[in-house]
């Protein structure tokens, strides 16, 4: 049954079999034993994909709960006081983990000491069934998916900065339009590698702008620091740059515009019944973003405007997964 599920989870029987660490010829066997046992075919195989049958759907969902329930069966009889136990593996952004999530997996630890958990800071978006991953800490506007949940953990605040030699060498923009006539750093996007536009709210709506600019960054700390040396204007998560704002090494600019937040999601593998230690790490890191000062939920609408660009010289790009 856990074989069977990997492989519907990963669609690929080679893939289970390196997730499982058992060979392709075994996974194949096991399944094709399976669908004899039960009578049915569970899985419909072409040469590239692996696709369930009516009778496979059926059994794939019983198999999730069954599954869930005997991880948590055996969590409880492993002994009076036991928690969770097991290997939870975890992936975020490299910015969460640093700035909130390290600091406090002492107090997990000691909490949950029987979950051996591997953290991995990452940029990019993981593939939760091809990797493994029990739980991925996802910043970013969700995608739909039918083997994925996601809960909504917070928002990340951006704030539009340049450092003040900047402003004296450029002048200071007094609205939208005028950023056509200055230069941005950009921060690359990890899910589409490509650099992302400056975001702002407008009455209401979402709008963001394209604006010239030579340099990016896939890492936000250099894209902080090349910010401080006044080669462009930058929008970094405001939390970052709070220090450098205090001290007058980064100004504000257009903050009656304010940046479009990126919200924070926790996504894990659909499961009626989820494993406890997946469960309690989810209620783990939901209180410590909810205890954060770093990170707030945003609760306006995220409206994305349907009229045309109508600034010269600064087209608005529409992102349809906002709304």
């Amino acid at each position: 049954m856990e074989v069977f599920v990997r492989v519907v989870e990963a669609n690929s029987f080679s893939r289970a079999a390196e997730l499982l660490h058992i060979s392709r010829t075994s996974v194949t066997m096991i399944v094709k034993n399976l669908e004899g046992h039960l009578r049915v075919p569970l899985l419909q195989r072409t040469t590239r994909t692996v696709k369930l049958t009516p009778e496979g759907e059926e059994y794939y969902e019983h198999s999730l709960r069954i599954l869930a329930e005997v991880s948590e069966m055996e969590a409880v009889m492993g002994g009076p006081g036991n928690g969770p136990r097991g290997k939870l593996r975890i992936s975020m952004p490299a910015i969460i983990g640093k700035w909130l999530v390290t600091s406090q997996l002492q107090h997990f630890h000691s909490t949950y000491p029987d979950i051996a958990l591997t953290m991995s800071y990452c940029d990019r978006w993981v593939d939760l069934i091809g990797e493994g991953v029990d739980c991925a800490v996802q910043a970013g506007e969700l995608e739909s998916s039918s083997f994925l949940i996601g809960r909504r953990l917070a928002d990340m605040q951006k704030i539009t900065v340049a450092t003040p030699d900047y402003l004296r060498r450029h002048g200071h923009p007094e609205n939208i339009e005028d950023l056509k006539n200055h230069q941005a750093l950009h921060y690359v996007s990890s899910r589409t590698n490509r650099p992302t536009d400056l975001s702002f709210r407008v009455d209401g709506e979402c709008l963001d702008v394209s604006m010239m600019g030579k340099l990016s960054f896939h890492d936000v700390d250099a894209y902080v620091e090349c910010g401080l040396t006044g080669l462009g204007i930058l929008q970094p998560p405001r939390f970052m740059v709070k220090e450098h704002l205090r001290v007058g090494s980064f100004v504000e600019i257009l903050p009656q515009w304010k940046p479009s937040s990126l919200p924070i999601s926790a996504v894990y593998p659909q499961n009626r019944h989820l494993p406890p230690k997946v469960k309690v790490f989810l209620d783990w890191i939901t209180k410590l973003f909810e205890q954060s000062d770093l990170f707030a939920l945003d609760d306006r609408p995220r409206k994305i405007p349907t009229m045309a660009a109508s600034m010269p010289g600064c087209p608005l790009l529409r992102d349809s997964k906002r709304g």
